[in-house]
């Protein structure tokens, strides 16, 4: 088992990264790491003591001022170096660097010399570094006005505000959760690899990117469809998009239902991307669910009884809760990353309509149990 530790730990990257090494139980143990540790020498060597693996992404990436931007990634570096020499560690060190290298900044000048600072480290006490040089990174919780503009536009476009574009050019882009796979390979295969480009998955103009989540906007969450998702690339942005909506006051959905003297008649979804509808029953104080998914889209629809449908984001406490029932039919989407379940609550059976955008592959479900 490899003993993974990553500063920055709750950062964008860091959390992405701690959850998916969690999947693997039997591959990785997890050493935990606070920020507060990177100032504190002797709670950061007892941490630096315990990892095979140290992946160092705690950094500063904005602040009016440059210069506490440089200060604060060479202090952060060097306060890490200290702890390794002081405990004398053979840890394989991972660096996240930044495109950014090569030009004429603070901050990537900071990336730089941190990057040769631990080469330099490992030269002389025969550790091992791999200087992950990284492309612009977007995903799922990313804090707006700080990690990319695709999160800035994301939290925009959920929060009644109008996004802006500076400069239209070309990005070179890397979904979170691939950088996260790029990263856990190099921890299992374990070599030095002092300058190491993470290629970007995908290059889109800034108003490109724009586009597609404005349309989220109007399909999405001003008309509950789900849009066209065709390539890999539109499903992660999507995902995105989704993790800055307010679910605490979005759902759940009502919809719109249609009664005569025939009966009731409700469209449950709208669809510009395929997958599969299921139907099930359950039966009065049963609860289905208590799993979570890293990229599948699912919709719960309530038609008939009363449900109880909670979510937990799985590195939170805190849960969200939302009581349906089919006497106005409502739907709730699951967020990726957050363990959800649904129970009936009622006296009758309860009726649910369940939609996904994947066919099931038992060989690659993306369910992982987790109670909620």
């Amino acid at each position: 088992m490899i003993k993974v530790g990553i500063t920055g730990q709750n950062g964008f990257v860091g959390s992405h990264l701690y959850n998916t090494l969690g999947l693997f139980p039997k591959q990785f143990d997890r050493i935990f790491f606070d920020r507060s540790f990177l100032e504190d020498d002797e709670r950061l060597d007892q941490f630096v003591s315990q990892c095979d693996v140290i992946v160092h992404l705690a950094a500063m990436n904005r602040h009016d001022d440059q210069q506490v931007i440089y200060d604060t990634n060479i202090s952060l570096t060097a306060n890490l170096i200290a702890s390794l020499k002081r405990t004398s560690s053979k840890a394989h060190v991972l660096i996240s660097s930044s495109t950014q290298e090569e030009k004429d900044n603070l901050y990537g000048q900071s990336k730089k010399i941190s990057r040769e600072s631990l080469v330099e480290w490992a030269n002389e006490s025969g550790g091992k570094v791999t200087g992950m040089i990284i492309p612009n990174v977007f995903g799922a919780f990313g804090k707006p006005f700080y990690n990319s503009f695709v999160a800035t536009f994301c939290y925009q476009l959920t929060h009644d505000d109008t996004p802006t574009i500076v400069t239209d050019g070309q990005v070179n882009l890397i979904y979170v959760q691939e950088l996260v796979d790029a990263i856990i390979e190099e921890i299992k295969e374990g070599v030095s690899k002092p300058s190491l480009v993470i290629t970007h998955t995908v290059t889109k103009k800034v108003s490109e990117i724009l586009f597609l989540l404005e349309d989220y906007k109007e399909k999405y969450l001003n008309r509950g469809e789900m849009p066209n998702l065709n390539t890999s690339f539109e499903v992660n942005l999507f995902n995105t998009y989704r993790s800055y909506i307010d679910y605490k006051t979005f759902f759940p959905v009502k919809f719109t239902q249609h009664t005569d003297s025939r009966g009731a008649f409700v469209e449950v979804i709208r669809l510009g991307v395929g997958g599969q509808v299921s139907f099930s029953t359950t039966v009065p104080g049963i609860t289905r669910g208590n799993h979570y998914h890293t990229r599948k889209i699912e919709r719960f629809a309530v038609i008939k009884g009363k449900a109880l449908i909670q979510l937990r984001k799985i590195d939170s406490d805190e849960k969200l809760n939302f009581e349906l029932d089919g006497l106005e039919p409502a739907y709730v989407d699951m967020p990726i990353w957050y363990t959800h379940n649904i129970k009936n609550v009622g006296d009758e059976e309860l009726y649910t309509i369940f939609w996904i955008n994947e066919l099931y592959d038992s060989e690659d479900a993306d369910t992982y149990f987790v109670e909620v």
